[in-house]
């Protein structure tokens, strides 16, 4: 009977202080479930470049070495905290099981008070059990998982870097594909390109039964002068005859060679100096051919030492994601702080207790 009056004289100290109190004590010492914390720490990082003029031993020391890959490292972050790593979370190891369980308390349990059971409020939910600290001047990250059994936190922390492991995987596999693609494709179009030409260049010879046409021309030439000697010597002799004996019976044939001989050096010249299928004439175009399949062989040759520097470089290029602290198994719930809870409930009750006594001394001073 003596409390019911002193209650109606301190409503305001019962409201704000006493019954938050008493309510964070009956829920934080009875009803909250246990939170376990499981953390990993990992690295996400690629082979270094080695730096030129570093010598055999720079070599060897940076050819092992490993560089850190920043911007890789957010993409890591970015898809264990994406509804895809979630959805693939769930096929895994079914993560809504794991907080709609009945140990867990109403208040922490999935779904939530008054919500429904939808992909959207689970990837809000799991969003609060999940964070991700990177440290920058070391490039390592922690991940930390909030479960309400030490082995569910354990479990979906070890399925997280599982699954970003796999993403790395097919990053390196897209990445080497895509630069040896492009690569080839290079090399194929180079291919063609010197087999059209030698295909060119073959057909041409065929056709013209050219080979080389300066050397063939040199041939000709040479043919040319070994007629034209022997034209000089019939002439040579004719003339002697004609002086000594112009009758005689041999004069006529010395004619009938030297004439002879004038259309076969005229014959074999045009083969080479004539402005129609002379040496001359199909050298130009020979040449053209020439330089064509050279030029698409040196072609051929580049593409195929890019490819080679795609593969290499596609492998030096690929990303690791190494663990370097394993995903524990909390032997003892971390969360809630029971007593900093309901401390910290006490504390905000009185300030606002506070805050309600002066605005209400006031508004009876006013009155008064």
């Amino acid at each position: 009977m003596r409390l019911i009056p002193w209650i109606k004289r301190n409503v305001v100290l019962v409201v704000t202080v006493i019954v938050p109190t008493l309510g964070a004590i009956i829920y934080f010492g009875l009803i909250a479930s246990d939170v376990y914390i499981s953390e990993s720490r990992f690295l996400v990082r690629s082979p270094q470049q080695k730096m030129e003029g570093a010598g055999l031993f720079g070599d060897l020391l940076q050819g092992t070495a490993l560089s850190r890959a920043q911007d890789d490292t957010y993409s890591v972050h970015d898809f264990m905290l994406s509804r895809d790593a979630l959805r693939a979370l769930d096929a895994k190891i079914g993560i809504r099981n794991a907080f709609a369980r009945n140990r867990v308390d109403p208040l922490n349990r999935f779904p939530p008070l008054f919500l429904d059971d939808s992909f959207e409020e689970l990837y809000v939910y799991f969003g609060k059990h999940i964070d991700i600290e990177y440290d920058s001047s070391s490039s390592i990250s922690t991940l930390t998982v909030r479960a309400y059994s030490a082995s569910d936190a354990q479990k979906i922390n070890d399925a997280l870097l599982q699954l970003s492991e796999g993403l790395v995987n097919s990053l390196n596999e897209r990445s080497r594909q895509d630069l040896v693609r492009f690569a080839e494709g290079d090399v194929k179009v180079a291919t063609d390109k010197a087999a059209a030409a030698a295909v060119a260049l073959f057909s041409y010879r065929s056709k013209n039964a050219v080979f080389e046409p300066d050397k063939q021309a040199e041939i000709q030439l040479e043919s040319v002068a070994k007629i034209q000697e022997d034209l000089i010597a019939t002439e040579a002799q004719l003339a002697q005859l004609r002086k000594i004996s112009p009758t005689n019976p041999q004069i006529s044939g010395l004619e009938s060679r030297a004439e002879t001989l004038r259309k076969a050096i005229a014959s074999e010249a045009g083969k080479v100096t004539s402005a129609n299928g002379s040496f001359s004439a199909r050298a130009q175009t020979f040449e053209r051919l020439t330089v064509d399949s050279e030029f698409a062989d040196k072609q051929l040759g580049t593409a195929l030492a890019d490819l080679e520097t795609a593969r290499s470089e596609a492998l030096r290029k690929e990303l690791y994601l190494e663990r370097l602290v394993q995903p524990s198994l909390p032997d003892k719930s971390m969360e809630p702080r029971r007593i900093r809870s309901v401390f910290t409930v006490f504390l905000l009750g009185l300030m606002v207790w506070g805050v309600a006594s002066l605005v209400i001394a006031a508004i009876r001073e006013h009155a008064d």
